[in-house]
């Protein structure tokens, strides 16, 4: 059984225009798996079907239907999955492909759309941007979860400032979530923590880092070198200013103290 993903925009919203469609997929004998309204006047199905052949004809003739336009027929990406799943796709950037955009009333959909990642093998670097108790740390801790994933913090102020410089037993498996806080690294002094560092960026499993920006400005990486870029935002207009960040990041640290260990 092979998977598409099928998308049309619905020029005129006639009545049985649905059943029409889905009468099509029948005669062909393409299953429907699932289907959902992705924006506004666009509706999405994933197909299923052990018949190329099937596809292709039904493909040739939606695509002469008066009614509809179509606008994605493909095998299904992340983005198809999460569309049919929440109703909306997630906002990409039109000139960085791999930079994503939310706001906080999205959080389901990130923490969503981060599990999908976490759950998928291999070496991932992402990098998360967007301004103090938006939601950042939580979501990735979150998304661990819904992951199965154990979630270990390298650097963070989510409680307390935490500078790690040593890991132990399981933690050293590729299994873990690493979370990272580019403002408390590079702010360390500590040449243990910033080993400890090195040594997770090597490592062939999922690395988080929050403000990457800031945390590549002293390292050996650049923001090419990150597999996704997530931007979280109170509001769509919301500026990311990394002087208020590292403002925020000396008061949070002189009034609630350091945890290293």
């Amino acid at each position: 059984m092979s998977e598409w993903y099928f998308e049309y925009e619905i020029q005129v919203n006639r009545p049985g225009l649905l059943g029409d469609i889905s009468s099509l997929l029948g005669m062909l004998r393409v299953n429907i798996v699932s289907i959902n309204g992705v924006a506004q006047q666009r509706r999405g199905m994933l197909l299923e079907s052990d018949n190329d052949e099937a596809i292709q004809r039904f493909k040739s003739i939606v695509t002469t239907m008066e009614n509809i336009n179509v606008t994605r027929f493909r095998l299904p990406k992340l983005r198809d999955r999460l569309a049919m799943r929440h109703g909306q796709y997630i906002p990409r950037d039109a000139d960085e492909k791999n930079t994503f955009r939310f706001v906080r009333d999205e959080l389901g959909i990130l923490v969503d759309f981060m599990a999908e990642l976490f759950k998928q093998d291999g070496h991932k670097l992402i990098g998360i941007r967007g301004m103090p108790r938006v939601g950042k740390t939580e979501s990735v801790v979150a998304a661990s979860v819904c992951a199965n994933k154990k979630w270990i913090f390298i650097s963070s102020t989510m409680i307390k400032q935490t500078i790690r410089n040593s890991l132990m037993g399981d933690e050293f498996s590729g299994n873990n979530i690493f979370i990272l806080d580019g403002v408390v690294t590079r702010k360390s002094t500590d040449e243990r923590h910033q080993q400890l560092v090195r040594e997770m960026m090597s490592m062939p499993t999922i690395k988080v880092i929050e403000h990457p920006d800031i945390f590549v400005q002293h390292s050996q990486y650049t923001i090419e070198d990150f597999d996704y870029i997530i931007e979280i935002r109170t509001h769509p207009d919301e500026e990311i200013t990394y002087e208020i960040i590292e403002k925020n990041d000396m008061m949070s640290s002189s009034e609630f103290g350091g945890f290293n260990f």
